[in-house]
């Protein structure tokens, strides 16, 4: 097949960044994120976790093509705030949910393994 591997769309080559910054030239308080070796599921994921920000006008993502490996996540933001400023915060709010989310997983799996064990 002429399909590159499924790993290759995923992994950053060297001397990429991972995620990129674009500021609006015609929108105050407007920039796009180009985020390398992604798709909808972490797009849909920061898109939905930006929308939970009072101060956030507008958040959304698009997939330029569909054999470009790559999102771009769009931020409008209130003057109280920055593009740069709430997708850091989405990106460690989710952080943190993640690590609750695994730890919660794994205490009921060790839970439930010990009642197996006896």
């Amino acid at each position: 097949m002429n399909a590159p591997d499924r790993y290759e769309r995923f992994v950053v080559p060297e001397g990429t960044k991972k995620v990129s910054y674009e500021r609006d030239t015609k929108i105050i308080n407007a920039a796009s994120f180009t985020i390398e070796r992604e798709d909808h599921t972490i797009g849909n994921i920061v898109r939905m976790q930006l929308h939970r920000d009072d101060n956030v006008l507008f958040a959304g993502y698009k997939l330029p093509h569909p054999l470009q490996y790559k999102i771009i996540v769009r931020i409008h933001t209130t003057s109280q705030s920055s593009p740069m400023q709430a997708y850091n915060q989405a990106i460690n709010d989710l952080d943190k949910e993640l690590d609750h989310l695994r730890n919660a997983f794994e205490a009921e799996i060790s839970r439930h393994s010990e009642r197996f064990m006896l």
